[in-house]
């Protein structure tokens, strides 16, 4: 399991949502916990390894407590607004700002199943919003300004140029 680049078409795909948790599941999480570790990311949505389910890893202190895992998310409530910038795991050594709710409250079920609420502000929140855009095949591309967009075009035409179309399923 790698992570996926721009402009890999599963990026672009409305992730469907998980409807059995299973050993095949939990082995998939655990690669991608690997993977968000070593890549020193706070987050990492299942369609950035080629896996497109409505799942997602946020860890933004990196404490590894807690629940991470989030399944089929819901965002209920958005507040406030934060124009900051943000990169992507899958768009290595891009940087933009991105306008996103201040806080947010969201809906998820953890890998046992249980169905639990989530308050979460500044980054957290930003992760939360973030992730749910990758599970509905939006990119924080597509959320930059015109401007923040111009300024990395080289660098998106350098990733669609390099792109080989080839990925081997998860």
């Amino acid at each position: 399991m790698n992570i996926v680049n721009y402009p890999d078409p599963v990026l672009r795909q409305r992730a469907k949502p998980l409807t059995e948790i299973n050993k095949e599941v939990y082995l998939k999480v655990e690669e991608m916990m690997e993977l968000i570790y070593q890549a020193q990311g706070i987050g990492l949505a299942a369609p950035q390894v080629g896996w497109s389910v409505r799942l997602f890893i946020i860890d933004v202190d990196g404490d590894l407590h807690g629940e991470k895992v989030f399944i089929n998310p819901v965002i209920t409530e958005e507040v406030g607004e934060l124009n900051k910038e943000e990169g992507c795991l899958s768009f290595p050594g891009i940087m933009g700002k991105v306008v996103r709710a201040q806080r947010i409250k969201a809906q998820a079920y953890t890998l046992k199943g249980q169905k639990i609420e989530i308050e979460a502000e500044g980054l957290a929140a930003r992760a939360w919003q973030h992730e749910i855009d990758h599970l509905n095949g939006c990119l924080f591309i597509d959320k930059m300004s015109p401007a923040s967009r111009l300024a990395i075009s080289h660098q998106l035409k350098e990733f669609e140029r390099s792109y080989k179309g080839t990925r081997i399923p998860v």
